[in-house]
């Protein structure tokens, strides 16, 4: 079996799976290919990068939490964070009674240039926002959002921009792409896999 590597933007309020009881968008509806599924999830309200693969070696190790590979979101909170609260990210938050493990997390500046939404998020002239980018190496149902929000800073869009070495790049709402060979060797390195080795 040949094995499928897709980089996929997927858009906002598309579920992150190929079929839906309820009529709503699914990935079916932007990726013609078979047989392929994300590796790891990203909400029905976020945008951004999605790995399809095939590969259920592959799969398993980046959602595996003993891997631990990273994976950078660019999130848009409302209000502006203090470094306080910066630091409360870095370190670690307990939401749900369960403190999150150490992240990245630094002020984004300048703002980054995104495709709009669609729709755009709630504009309110009086309450100013900031996007923040957030590398985390783990990956809890609903975690980012959940932790801007324990620090006071509800979050308002949120894009995930990279996987491991996997970035998100031109990539505009609903393209996808196959990685390229040294995108999918640096990746299997990641997971102690060999260029060379079949799965």
């Amino acid at each position: 079996m040949k094995h499928r590597y897709i980089l996929l933007y997927k858009p906002y309020r598309v579920l992150c799976q190929f079929q839906d009881q309820e009529g709503r968008s699914t990935l079916k509806d932007y990726v013609p290919i078979p047989d392929v599924y994300p590796a790891g999830r990203l909400d029905y309200d976020s945008e951004g990068l999605v790995l399809l693969t095939n590969d259920g070696w592959l799969q398993h190790c980046l959602t595996d939490p003993r891997y631990g590979h990273p994976r950078t979101y660019w999130v848009q909170v409302e209000g502006e964070p203090t470094p306080a609260a910066l630091q409360q990210l870095t370190e670690g938050v307990v939401i749900q009674g369960y403190r999150t493990r150490p992240a990245i997390a630094e002020i984004l500046n300048p703002e980054p240039s995104l495709p709009p939404r669609n729709p755009p998020i709630r504009y309110r002239r009086h309450i100013p926002t900031k996007w923040l980018s957030l590398t985390l190496r783990e990956g809890r149902n609903r975690q980012v959002r959940r932790m801007t929000a324990a620090v006071g800073f509800p979050t308002l869009r949120l894009v995930r921009v990279a996987i491991a070495n996997l970035q998100l790049g031109d990539l505009t709402p609903g393209e996808w792409r196959e990685i390229l060979p040294a995108e999918r060797q640096a990746l299997w390195q990641s997971c102690g896999r060999r260029f060379d080795q079949r799965a």
